[in-house]
């Protein structure tokens, strides 16, 4: 162990260079270690991506050759206008504006009721569900796998059972996307809780408040604009989502759209893709105001 020498305040040119040669093989020791790390995880995304390709066939002729085939039906489901008898075209184009009209808010609020119904379920497993919220191991790891649970299962297979347990129609569809959005949205929320400050947090539990207080006082006012985001964009996942629940019977234009794939009606498969696409932009820009209000607000309050 050497000793440290001074000079009018200062370490000696010995000393220092010591300290230099130190950090730099420490830097080289971190930097091997980094380098190593990176070439393993670089290993592993090749093979994942070598076994994926090879398991999906996926093949880049393949996709040359298909996608003109992709192109040549959808370019068959667009109907003929001319400018001559342009209105009479389009009317026949949208022959059924009106019933798909009405199966198209029926599926807009498929998606809002379930929307809903899931975040109210989501809100109130989140908590149990945040690792710096509980204490309990047993009760974070229920709360974790019951929202893998309620999530992991795809949202037809959800509607297959409750058409099977409730009959064809919009109530099937509605529960099928409740009990997925509550899976995805606990987990979702989860998260933000697990990123709240824990100052308030301590704040209240030495006021005195129980656990449902420190979660009410302490946790919810943080991360609030935050849920707010998630259960907006989990609204616009749902209403496209419950377009195609019509598949299996569970209600909304959806149904009608695999009715006329089955029945070749070409123009109609075009007439409601439009409506949908319509829809799905309206919807999103709306919700993409409202996150940013809520956001602008959070961050005035922050200043």
């Amino acid at each position: 162990m050497s000793t440290l020498t001074h000079t009018n305040g200062r370490l000696t040119s010995t000393t220092r260079e010591e300290r230099l040669l130190s950090f730099n093989a420490r830097y080289r020791q971190q930097q091997f270690t980094r380098r190593n790390w990176t070439l393993l995880y670089g290993a592993l995304f090749l093979a994942a991506l070598s076994g994926s390709v090879a398991v999906s066939d996926f093949s880049i002729p393949g996709l040359i050759k298909g996608l003109p085939m992709a192109w040549n039906y959808i370019a068959g489901t667009l109907p003929t206008l001319t400018l001559e008898n342009f209105w009479a075209d389009l009317a026949n184009w949208y022959w059924g504006l009106r019933f798909w009209l009405r199966l198209l808010v029926e599926t807009i609020l498929m998606g809002f009721v379930g929307t809903v119904l899931g975040g109210g379920v989501a809100l109130l497993l989140c908590f149990p569900a945040s690792r710096n919220l509980v204490e309990n191991t047993g009760i974070y790891f229920a709360a974790r796998r019951s929202l893998e649970f309620l999530r992991t299962v795809p949202e037809l297979v959800f509607a297959l059972i409750f058409v099977f347990a409730f009959g064809l129609g919009p109530f099937a569809g509605v529960l099928a996307i409740a009990v997925h959005t509550a899976g995805s949205l606990g987990k979702l929320f989860a998260e933000v809780n697990e990123n709240v400050d824990p100052r308030p947090i301590e704040g209240v539990r030495a006021a005195g408040g129980n656990w449902p207080m420190l979660m009410r006082l302490g946790v919810v006012p943080q991360a609030l604009p935050n849920y707010a985001s998630y259960l907006l964009l989990r609204f616009e996942i749902n209403v496209r989502g419950a377009s195609a629940l019509g598949i299996v019977g569970a209600g909304g234009i959806g149904q009608e759209l695999y009715v006329a794939i089955r029945q070749f009606e070409y123009t109609d498969i075009s007439a409601i893709m439009l409506l949908l696409i319509a829809t799905t932009s309206i919807i999103d820009i709306t919700c993409e105001t409202i996150r940013h209000r809520l956001i602008g607000q959070d961050m005035q309050a922050g200043h």
